[in-house]
């Protein structure tokens, strides 16, 4: 409870004080109408307390918001400007490795000490090339603004071309996949190609969780003008300290040099780009579970 709350009950509490005395002086009737008159201010300042914590939760979410679409305005432009300059030194060293390696091969070089070791060497510095060019693709999907191409989706078709994807990768560490589909699910307005990065990210997400011997679920279900998507895995859960960081970009829980931190953040731009949101919930060594909600809006028909 708040001061100002503790405010606008004392009047209230200092009449219904005073019901007992004005009672025994003026009589019953008159205490009892100042106990009711006493409550009928409670139920009026507990009333403007309620609107009032609807408006200050609501002031909290316009700041979020502000204070998330500035950061990723910031990450936006960073992103680029690093891509940016990163790419093309990238692509000639990328290019030098290829022509090193080359090299090596000659008839010349044969029996040359210590030639394993160089290739090994060049083969763990392209590996490294592959992975920043990864990361620099990644920070492009980042700052890239391109608008969605909106068309009627059906949710779980694409749903189950991504599960069967999935499906084929974790099948050999014990891992199922549970689908939970709603089967009248309606279409839905959106990007087929962005739903299914998204899709995929969570489920491939949800495996590194796991590791091995466990189940992945996946949920569709319609309910207030909305689709919900939930996938949920049998994995370590994620503290809630993480938790509260898991969109924000750059941040990630993987070993250093397993994650680069931005698919999530990815994902969360794409859903809100799309009308909707992301949300994660986890019980940490039982499960976590990430939850897509996104509006159903008019499909023209025949477009499905």
């Amino acid at each position: 409870m708040t001061t100002r709350d503790l405010h606008a009950y004392l009047i209230p509490a200092l009449i219904l004080l005073s019901a007992v005395p004005v009672g025994l002086l003026a009589g019953v009737s008159i205490g009892l109408g100042v106990a009711l008159l006493a409550g009928a201010w409670f139920f009026h300042a507990w009333s403007l307390s309620r609107k009032s914590h609807g408006v200050d939760q609501a002031n909290r979410c316009i700041d979020e918001q502000v204070c998330r679409a500035r950061e990723f305005a910031t990450v936006d432009e960073l992103s680029a400007g690093i891509a940016h300059e990163i790419n093309n030194p990238l692509g000639i060293i990328a290019q030098e490795i290829e022509w090193i390696q080359h090299v090596l091969k000659s008839d010349s070089l044969k029996g040359l000490k210590d030639l394993d070791d160089c290739k090994d060497s060049l083969r763990e510095i392209a590996q490294q090339v592959d992975r920043c060019k990864e990361i620099v693709h990644k920070l492009l999907s980042l700052a890239r603004e391109a608008e969605p191409v909106i068309q009627c989706v059906d949710i779980n078709h694409l749903i189950e071309s991504m599960t069967d994807l999935v499906e084929r990768e974790v099948s050999d560490k014990n891992i199922k996949i549970v689908r939970n589909l709603q089967p009248d699910l309606p279409a839905v307005y959106s990007d087929p190609p962005l739903l299914r990065q998204v899709i995929l990210n969570l489920l491939v997400n949800a495996s590194h969780a796991i590791e091995k011997d466990g189940i992945i679920s996946i949920t569709t279900v319609a309910e207030n003008g909305a689709v919900e998507i939930v996938v949920r895995d049998t994995g370590c859960g994620i503290p809630n300290e993480n938790l509260q960081r898991i969109f924000t970009p750059f941040f990630s829980t993987k070993p250093q040099g397993k994650g680069t931190g931005l698919g999530l953040a990815i994902c969360r731009g794409i859903i809100e780009r799309l009308g909707g949101y992301i949300s994660a919930t986890s019980d940490v060594g039982r499960s976590t579970a990430f939850t897509i909600h996104l509006p159903i809006q008019r499909c023209v028909q025949g477009e499905t």
